[in-house]
């Protein structure tokens, strides 16, 4: 008896898995085979489009290495939104706590330089962490205490962030010239690339701030899971008045899980400033758009943490790889954004979707039973 039950709970499981990942997979195999009607009909080869597209993410060790180059800030920042969205907040200036997360790394990285590594990268990620969560603080605030929409103010917070960022980044920390950016970091405090890492590997840009991001992953699942925050977390996100009723405190609550979210979106800005670019840009200029593509790759993974390092790959792969479908195929780098796009049309059309594969089950258990019948 024991083991039929320890069978059907192994099967509800993996039914459950199955469905969760599902949604997800649909989406982006419609959106993709819309995305190959749009190219036949603008007269190109969909099959030579989407080889080229993949050939330039994962052809090789570099082409592999940008994919990572892109998807890395995407985890960070997909993890912020997704941990928000899981107490019901939909924060939406995860860009603006980048940006500051970037000014704090840049600031601390100067300020920091002589120490050694092993001290001075994890320093300079607390303190971009902290930077990030500061800047998602008051918004936290005027949401517990006076029931401010939290779009409203991150967003606002969002622009004020990236007009302060400008004026500090083309004004105090500004490097002498005529580019309005910060001086470079020293290297002691970059984060250092997988070729320094691992032996054998050619050159490349990809760096340890994509380990770290996997690994954040694995924290936030577990700290969902496995911890009264996480518990509170997702509790007040499913029904505020219940938790309240079990003694949760919805304002604190609120605050806590605000304040993360802004922290991950700025360890987004530390992985680009120490791994990436070393020093930091005038946004308004340079722009980034990672706090709002984190907003795309949380709904792809359903706000799941392992989810969110898919979705963001998937992303990764689909930005690296335009360029090369654009210079062996002649087809714009816009049918890429169009095929995004559709993805976060099929995932937040989450009920057209699920009937689609109900259907298919329906279908496929009609096909099971008529053939047993038989």
């Amino acid at each position: 008896m024991s083991e039929t039950h320890e069978h059907i709970v192994v099967e509800a499981w993996w039914a459950k898995a199955l469905r969760i990942a599902a949604v997800p997979l649909v989406s982006v195999l419609l959106a993709m085979a819309i995305g190959s009607v749009i190219i036949w009909l603008s007269g190109f080869d969909p099959i030579a489009a989407f080889r080229a597209l993949f050939q330039g993410a994962l052809g090789g060790q570099r082409q592999i290495s940008e994919t990572i180059i892109r998807a890395t800030p995407l985890i960070f920042t997909g993890l912020a939104v997704g941990f928000g969205f899981r107490a019901s907040l939909f924060n939406i200036g995860a860009e603006g706590q980048f940006i500051m997360g970037s000014l704090g790394a840049a600031w601390l990285g100067l300020l920091l330089a002589g120490l050694p590594t092993p001290v001075a990268i994890p320093l300079i990620l607390i303190g971009a962490a902290l930077f990030g969560a500061a800047w998602a603080f008051i918004p936290a605030l005027l949401k517990a205490k006076v029931g401010a929409h939290e779009v409203i103010t991150t967003m606002m917070f969002s622009w004020i962030g990236l007009y302060l960022s400008s004026w500090i980044v083309s004004g105090p920390l500004k490097e002498p010239g005529s580019i309005p950016q910060t001086t470079m970091l020293s290297s002691n405090v970059w984060l250092p690339s997988f070729d320094r890492l691992i032996p054998g590997l050619i050159p490349v840009r990809a760096h340890l701030g994509f380990v770290v991001a996997v690994l954040l992953a694995i924290v936030v699942l577990l700290v969902l899971r496995r911890t009264t925050l996480g518990y509170s977390v997702r509790a007040v996100g499913l029904n505020p008045g219940a938790a309240e009723n079990a003694g949760i405190s919805i304002a604190r609550t609120t605050v806590y899980a605000l304040c993360i979210s802004g922290a991950l979106a700025g360890l987004a800005g530390a992985s680009e400033v120490l791994g990436t670019n070393h020093r930091m840009f005038d946004q308004v200029s340079a722009g980034s758009g990672f706090g709002f593509t984190g907003i795309a790759v949380a709904l792809l993974a359903k706000n799941h943490p392992i989810g969110v390092i898919f979705a963001a790959l998937l992303f990764g792969i689909l930005q690296a790889g335009a360029g090369t479908m654009q210079l062996e195929t002649g087809i714009s780098v816009l049918i890429v954004q169009i095929i995004q796009g559709l993805v976060i049309f099929f995932v937040a059309a989450e009920t057209i979707v699920t009937w689609f594969v109900k259907r298919r089950q329906k279908l496929k258990l009609e096909r099971e039973e008529a053939v047993d019948a038989g």
